[in-house]
């Protein structure tokens, strides 16, 4: 029974996404085109690369896929409640027959600075030999799905920060409304008017969804997302001025 439950569990597991996919190289009959998945363990990036190989180009084998690997991983006997101390870069390539190459990818990913993911250079070879500039092909390939990586794993984070932001902005829209209201009721009964109107109801500013953002990480313009994290921050800073200045009125 066990057995048959890990099996559909396994099978009901969607399959590896690519993240992002190079432009071929066409070379004397040769062709070389890079793909990169996230993968935050050597057992993760083992499924994308045999995924590629398997699915992806099973109905055309490519003759080398040449991966290599770049893991965030929790040290033997730590369970990361020590700090950045408790983890560690596990890295790893594979040849695939094409010698040296798992290394040259390595090499790449390592001084692009991108962690947990795996980068599969797939090659088909035309019948002619190339010589190093075969090298030069690979790891072409291999930095632009690795730029590809980093411009989404920096899109991530200036989303995340974006939705941070926009909670405490309506938060902040939420707190000066009830302020203002509160300035407003005191002010009426001082002068003595008729403040029957005043509901005391509380305007609830909008949070955006994560929806709102799809757009954006779709466009994958880190610039602008940068631009709108700029924008919320000095929307931020407004609204505090306006709700300490509202605030002191009613002290």
């Amino acid at each position: 029974m066990a057995s048959n439950l890990d099996s559909y569990v396994k099978a009901s597991r969607p399959p590896p996404k690519a993240l992002a996919t190079s432009q071929e190289i066409r070379d004397r009959g040769s062709t070389f085109v890079a793909t990169v998945y996230a993968a935050t363990s050597p057992e993760e990036a083992r499924k994308a690369i045999n995924h590629l190989k398997n699915v992806t180009h099973g109905a055309r084998p490519a003759t080398h896929e040449i991966a290599a690997w770049r893991c965030m991983v929790l040290k033997p006997q730590r369970d990361g409640l020590g700090g950045p101390d408790d983890f560690e870069v596990v890295s790893g390539s594979d040849d695939d027959g094409e010698k040296y190459a798992g290394g040259r990818v390595l090499k790449v990913m390592q001084a692009e600075g991108v962690i947990d993911a795996v980068v599969v250079v797939s090659r088909w070879f035309g019948g002619e030999m190339l010589g190093r500039v075969r090298f030069d092909h690979i790891e072409l390939c291999a930095r632009e799905v690795c730029h590809a990586f980093r411009r989404k794993d920096d899109m991530a984070t200036c989303i995340a920060t974006l939705a941070s932001l926009d909670q405490t902005l309506a938060s902040l829209r939420t707190q000066l409304a009830a302020a203002t209201r509160t300035a407003d009721t005191n002010d009426a009964k001082g002068t003595g008017e008729d403040n029957s109107t005043v509901d005391g109801s509380v305007v609830i500013a909008k949070t955006p969804t994560d929806s709102s953002y799809s757009a954006l990480d779709e466009s994958l313009d880190v610039a602008k997302a940068k631009r709108l994290i700029a924008a919320r921050e000095n929307s931020i800073r407004s609204v505090r001025v306006a709700l300490k200045k509202v605030q002191g009125k009613t002290a």
